[in-house]
C-alpha cells in the first residue's frame, strides 16, 4: 500500500488539489433559475453548485430504496397477505344484495304511498262515498279481464259498484263475496258503459275487443271525431257517474260488419294492467266538507230570506189586486171581458162647448166676410099657401159661429095685399 502512494504521490497530490479547488470553486459559484452563473457571493437568489452535486448524487440511491420500499409493500399486501379476502368478498356481496332489495323494498314503499296519497287527496275532494281496496289477484286468463279486491260484503259492496282510481275508471263490481269482490274490468268483451265524447258530445256504449283494448261501438261515421279527444262516462248507466275521466280516442276504425257505422278505439286513463288499488263507489249522495256544509248553509239563509221577501211581495200584490179591478169580469161573456179591450183606458177630453162662441173659437169660420156665394143670393119670394095667402119668405140662415157684433139681416117684407092683415114675423134669437 506505501509502494501505491509513494509511486503515485505526485499524481494523488495533483488530483487532491483539482477536487479541493473544484470544491471551492463549487462552494463560491451559484446557479440561477435561468441557468446563468454568477460569482457574486452576495447574490442569493441561486443555489450553490456545490448543492447540485450533492443532490445529483444522493438522489438516485435514495430514489431506488424508496422504490423498493414500496415495491415489497404492496407485494406482500396484494399477494401474500389476502388469507381473508374470500370471506370478506362474500360476506360484502351479502350486504349490497341486502341493501338492493331493501332499496327496491323502500321505492316500492315510496311509490305505493305516493299512490296512496294522491287515492286519499282524490277521496277526499271527492264528492261520493268511497271504500279504498287492494287488488288481491286475477283470473289469470287473457280473454277474461277480470282481478279481485279485499273488500267484500264486510264493508257494504253490492252489485254493479263503480270501481275508480284517481285517474279514471277501471271497472265495476261483478260478485261479492264476504270479505271479497270480483270486478269486471271496463277493456272485457262482455263489460258495458255508457260514456260521450267531450268535444263532440257524441253518445257510445264501451266495452272491450280481442286484445283488450277498450272501443266504442255503434257510432255514426262523424268527420269531427279526432284522435286526442277526451272519452268521459255518460252517467246513463247508472253505474258510472257522470263526469268522470275514462281515457283519450287513439284512432277510428270503419265496422266491417256495417259500413255507416265506426269503432273509436281508445286509451284508457287508468292502468288496467298494473291494477294495485281502488276505490269503490258505495254510495251516490253527495258529501261535503265543513266548508262547503258551511257555504251551503249561508246560501240556503240568504235563499230563505229572498224566498220570504218573494212571499211578501207575492202577498202584496194578492190583496193589490182584490182591490183593483181585475181583468176578468165573470159576469162578462168571452169576448166582452176588459182584458180584450184595445180602446184606450185615458181617452183625451176634449174642451166643452162654448155658450156665446165668437171669432176667436177654435173651429169658428167668420161668415160675415162677403163672399161670391153671398152676394149673389137673391130673396126669395113669397110662397102661397092654400087659402090663397101669400108666407113671407125666410132669409138665408146663419151658422151658430157667426158673429154676434153683426146685425142679423133679415128676408124683405112683401108687400101685403089689399084686405088682409100681415102677420107678425117671429125673429130668431
Amino acid at each position: 500500500m506505501e509502494s501505491f502512494f509513494v509511486r503515485y504521490r505526485n499524481v494523488l497530490v495533483l488530483l487532491t488539489l483539482l477536487v479541493a479547488q473544484i470544491i471551492g470553486l463549487a462552494m463560491q459559484v451559484r446557479r440561477t433559475d435561468t441557468g446563468h452563473v454568477s460569482l457574486d457571493g452576495k447574490d442569493s437568489s441561486g443555489v450553490r453548485l456545490i448543492r447540485l452535486w450533492a443532490n445529483a448524487l444522493v438522489s438516485p440511491p435514495e430514489r431506488a430504496v424508496q422504490t423498493s420500499k414500496t415495491g415489497v409493500g404492496g407485494f406482500w399486501q396484494n399477494y401474500i397477505d389476502l388469507r381473508h379476502v374470500r370471506q370478506e368478498n362474500a360476506e360484502l356481496q351479502k350486504t349490497i344484495d341486502r341493501l338492493r332489495l331493501e332499496q327496491a323494498s323502500l321505492l316500492e314503499d315510496a311509490r305505493q304511498g305516493q299512490r296512496l296519497q294522491a287515492m286519499l287527496n282524490f277521496q277526499q275532494k271527492y264528492i261520493y262515498k268511497t271504500v279504498t281496496a287492494q287488488v288481491i289477484g286475477s283470473s289469470g286468463s287473457d280473454q277474461s279481464r277480470v282481478f279481485y279486491l279485499d273488500k267484500g260484503k264486510d264493508y257494504g259492496l253490492t252489485r254493479d259498484m263503480a270501481v275508480i282510481t284517481a285517474d279514471g275508471i277501471v271497472g265495476k263490481v261483478r260478485d261479492v263475496f264476504p270479505r271479497s269482490a270480483q270486478v269486471l274490468a271496463i277493456n272485457d268483451q262482455s263489460s258495458g258503459a255508457g260514456v260521450i265524447l267531450e268535444t263532440t258530445r257524441i253518445r257510445g256504449i264501451l266495452r272491450g275487443n280481442a286484445s283488450g283494448q277498450p272501443q266504442i261501438v255503434g257510432i255514426l261515421a262523424d268527420q269531427r271525431i279526432k284522435p286526442g279527444e277526451n272519452v268521459l262516462t255518460a252517467g246513463g248507466d247508472e253505474i258510472f257517474p257522470r263526469g268522470l275521466p275514462v281515457g283519450v280516442v287513439e284512432r277510428v276504425d270503419r265496422d266491417p260488419d256495417r259500413d255507416a257505422l265506426i269503432d273509436i278505439i281508445g286509451q284508457p286513463a287508468a292502468h288496467l294492467d298494473r291494477r294495485d288499488d281502488g276505490l269503490i263507489i258505495t254510495d251516490t249522495e253527495p258529501r261535503f266538507n265543513q266548508q262547503d256544509q258551511k257555504d251551503i248553509a249561508t246560501s240556503e239563509a240568504v235563499k230563505g230570506a229572498e224566498a220570504a221577501e218573494l212571499a211578501e211581495k207575492k202577498k202584496a200584490s194578492e190583496i193589490m189586486a182584490e182591490r183593483l179591478p181585475g181583468l176578468i169580469d165573470p159576469n162578462l161573456p168571452a169576448d166582452q171581458q176588459p182584458l180584450h179591450d184595445t180602446s184606450n183606458p185615458n181617452p183625451v177630453a176634449h174642451p166643452p162647448m162654448p155658450l156665446h162662441p165668437d171669432r176667436f173659437t177654435p173651429g169658428a169660420v167668420d161668415n160675415a166676410a162677403p163672399t161670391p156665394e153671398n152676394q149673389s143670393v137673391e130673396p126669395a119670394e113669397p110662397a102661397k099657401g092654400s087659402s090663397g095667402e101669400s108666407t113671407p119668405a125666410a132669409g138665408p140662415k146663419r151658422p151658430p159661429t157667426a158673429k154676434p157684433s153683426t146685425p142679423k139681416k133679415s128676408a124683405p117684407k112683401a108687400p101685403p095685399k089689399p084686405g088682409t092683415a100681415a102677420r107678425p114675423q117671429q125673429r130668431n134669437p
